[in-house]
């Protein structure tokens, strides 16, 4: 991932850092292969800007490595509104004047256009590449975790769950992200919140899950992904 992931505050009820306990460590763990198990979640991803951010309100499968779901503006215009639907290569988007608070459950069948994901300088695609990464078809190594940069942070709730705030792991293919992102875990390893700063923004991303309910995600007719 091109951009760079940057410590982003502590959490309400912080009284970290410390190094994880291997209970801890076994939670972070599966928290991605949850989200792989699950097939799915609900998300709501908020990307920065600084001529006002965007809303994603939508679903991740993470089986078939797609999102899909409705694109609102926060305190900017409404030229951005309409529905998205992204993969690892390809963004298709499906400008509304008047967009719905919820994605239909099936794609229009005209109307998108589409184009390559941005690996760089676009908080929308980057903010999309960090969802679509939450899952993983494997638990990570928990005995390493802690050999790698994760630590715990403190203990926080959202949307009245309790949860224990953590960061890491560091690893090649998560372009070192040890002490640079901040997840939000349950007691069984599910994660609730991931936030991410990134380089073209002073506010982080922030995905949170569960915040509708789940529709699995169909592929947009008649639009072949961009490669």
């Amino acid at each position: 991932m091109a951009a760079a992931f940057l410590l982003t505050g502590h959490s309400s009820g912080s009284s970290g850092p410390r190094v994880l306990t291997s209970e801890e460590a076994n939670r972070l763990a599966i928290m991605r292969f949850r989200n792989y198990e699950a097939r799915g979640r609900a998300v709501t991803i908020t990307v920065p800007g600084t001529a006002g951010g965007l809303a994603v309100i939508g679903s991740v499968d993470y089986r078939g490595k797609r999102g899909y779901g409705v694109v609102h503006g926060t305190g900017r215009d409404t030229s951005s509104d309409g529905l998205i639907e992204w993969t690892a290569t390809s963004v298709s988007v499906h400008p509304m004047a008047n967009a719905p608070a919820q994605a239909p459950a099936s794609p229009p069948r005209s109307g998108w256009y589409s184009r390559p994901l941005r690996s760089s300088g676009s908080a929308l695609d980057t903010s999309l590449t960090i969802a679509l990464g939450l899952g993983s078809d494997r638990p990570d190594n928990a005995q390493l975790l802690p050999q790698n940069g994760a630590v715990w942070w403190g203990r926080d709730r959202v949307h009245g769950r309790p949860v224990d705030v953590m960061t890491g792991p560091s690893s090649r293919d998560r372009a070192g992200t040890a002490d640079r992102v901040r997840y939000w875990v349950g007691s069984d390893g599910t994660m609730y919140r991931v936030r991410v700063s990134v380089d073209s923004e002073p506010q982080p991303v922030l995905i949170d899950f569960d915040t509708q309910k789940y529709l699995p995600v169909k592929p947009v007719p008649g639009v072949t992904p961009a490669r």
